[in-house]
């Protein structure tokens, strides 16, 4: 059999495929799609969760004061500005009296006329009185008839009536003079409380109806933050928690606070509850209403139980669960979830054991198939 000649060509060649192909091999296995998956682990750990609920909120005041007339008119006077303090019963402003003030003139005339006629009354009573004694102690004498001593207590009947109506008269009038003083009052419009004016409605000159809002004040010391929390994990959430809250226009600072009450109507449509949270320390400034608030609630510790950092968490079809470790090899469970806490863990019920190594990060998706290799860290991708 006649073999071929080898030449250092030949030889260079093959030599230059094999190095080609190892470096190929070895780029495959190291870094292309059969090179192990970089991943981060952890332990799952035995530790008590503090539970804690967040959710956004508005701020409101608790006491509200709208004022405005109680009978339709126009509004003649209004000394009060948004932003301005006032005191409790201070007179804001006031409505046009229109003709009331001459009624009041023609009824305190009527009710002192009416007055005169009971002192006019009250002598003529007191006069047929004298009378009426004076012929009864004549008809004991035998010195007056009895035509005449019945006359005379005839009128003595007549002044008592007469005196009587006057009296009734009076009374009625006084009434009435009370009930136009009163009207009279009523078109004041007086601060029900002290507080802080945040609406001003109407100008001088405006024509407004019974009811209807001029001013409306708030109580600085009232303010609260009504919040909604999803209700899923809401469990615990009960009054006098305490909260910590955010006001947006505060830059990040924390105020204290603490539930006041967990309102009996839930809202079904955004499966929230609602709470409301009060402040415990007041700002220098009162927030504006309707400002946007993040509030935390902590809620009472659980007991000591398995738990594992959320991002360890993955989901293969309808099973959750996590990729343990084992003898360097990923390995998928499907756990048992409970309560979680903001600080990003979740406890395990069942299907990890304290100890255990879990994969915490992974450079891309896992299979049971997959090669791992463990690292510090993971390093992000230039872009």
């Amino acid at each position: 059999m006649k073999t071929l000649p080898f030449r250092p060509r030949t030889l260079a060649l093959g030599a230059i495929l094999a190095v080609l192909v190892a470096l190929l091999a070895h780029v495959s296995l190291r870094s292309g799609p059969l090179a192990p998956v970089a991943v981060t682990v952890t332990r799952a750990e035995t530790r008590a969760l503090q539970p804690a609920l967040f959710g956004i909120g508005t701020v409101e005041a608790r006491y509200t004061g709208r004022i405005g007339p109680t009978a339709p008119g126009r509004l003649a006077r209004l000394e009060v500005h948004v932003g301005e303090i006032v005191a409790a019963g201070q007179v804001l402003g006031e409505m046009d009296p229109v003709d009331l003030d001459d009624r009041l003139r023609a009824q305190t005339a009527a009710h002192r006329r009416a007055e005169a006629v009971v002192r006019e009354a009250t002598a003529r009573l007191e006069y047929a009185r004298a009378q009426a004694l004076r012929y009864d102690e004549l008809y004991a004498d035998r010195s007056a008839s009895e035509e005449t001593r019945t006359a005379k207590r005839q009128e003595l009947a007549i002044a008592e009536a007469a005196s009587a109506a006057a009296r009734e008269e009076v009374d009625r009038l006084a009434a009435e003079l009370d009930a136009l003083r009163a009207q009279r009052a009523n078109l004041r419009l007086v601060a029900p409380m002290a507080g802080l004016v945040t609406l001003r409605a109407a100008d001088p000159g405006t024509t407004l109806v019974a009811g209807q809002t001029v001013l409306e004040l708030v109580d600085p010391a009232s303010i609260w933050v009504d919040v909604r929390f999803d209700q899923s994990g809401a469990a615990g959430l009960a009054a006098d928690l305490p909260a910590r809250i955010v006001l947006r226009s505060l830059g990040g600072t924390e105020i204290p606070g603490r539930v006041l009450r967990v309102e009996p109507r839930a809202d079904p449509v955004t499966e929230e509850l609602l709470a409301k949270i009060v402040l415990e320390r007041q700002p220098a400034a009162p927030p504006p209403l309707g400002e946007l608030a993040e509030v935390t609630v902590a809620l009472p510790p659980l007991p000591a139980a398995v738990s594992v950092p959320n991002a360890a968490l993955q989901r293969q079809g309808e099973r959750v669960g996590v990729w343990r470790v084992v003898a360097g090899r990923p390995e998928f469970v499907a756990v048992a979830l409970g309560r979680s806490d903001l600080d990003g863990h979740v406890q395990v019920l069942a299907g990890l054991a304290p100890g255990e190594t879990v994969v915490l990060h992974r450079a891309k998706a896992l299979r049971a198939s997959s090669r791992i290799r463990i690292v510090d860290r993971l390093v992000e991708a230039a872009p």
